[in-house]
């Protein structure tokens, strides 16, 4: 066991996102693994839910999702973004960051979505492939000033191709 390091992974802890919302590592982006990041896009908000990594986040509490999105059609829209964070010798940045698409329906507790393609999203972004240029203008914004805000040297390490895809044309 001598000469062998124990590797202690630690959390980044920024002011929480949430805005008050309650739950175990909310707020946190881990550097060893995928982050889950919400987009509300109605609220324009947007925050760290660890519990989505087990569909038990704030957003997904209480909904039985259908696979349908038509069965949901006062559905509000969110995007569920996995976050993978990696690092190089300059240091930490977003290695592979995926999206997948979502709506919650509080009154009638239902909602959409396609867990295979948040499953499949959550691999790629482990695998650091970029897939968000899909996302509507007003979400790429908003995440892209997230994860600028959250950790600028973080965003500035980054690949073009993520900073690429979260442009939005003016």
């Amino acid at each position: 066991m001598e000469g062998k390091k124990k590797n202690i992974g630690f959390n980044i802890i920024k002011n929480d996102p949430t805005d008050g919302h309650g739950g175990y590592g909310i707020g946190a982006l881990s550097l060893d693994n995928v982050s889950p990041v919400f987009i509300d896009i109605n609220e324009e908000d947007v925050f760290v839910d660890i519990g989505a990594m087990h569909a038990r986040s704030v957003v997904e509490k209480g909904i039985k999702f259908l696979p349908n999105k038509e069965d949901v059609p006062n559905g509000k829209p969110f995007w569920l973004v996995w976050v993978t964070i990696d690092r190089q010798e300059k240091g930490p940045y977003y290695a592979g960051v995926t999206a997948c698409e979502m709506t919650v329906d509080r009154e009638i507790r239902r909602g959409y979505k396609s867990l295979p393609d948040h499953v499949n999203k959550m691999d790629k972004s482990l695998k650091r492939k970029m897939m968000v240029d899909f996302m509507d203008e007003k979400s790429k914004i908003l995440l892209s000033a997230f994860l600028q805000k959250h950790d600028a040297g973080m965003w500035e390490r980054s690949s073009d191709e993520l900073k690429n895809s979260l442009k939005v044309s003016s």
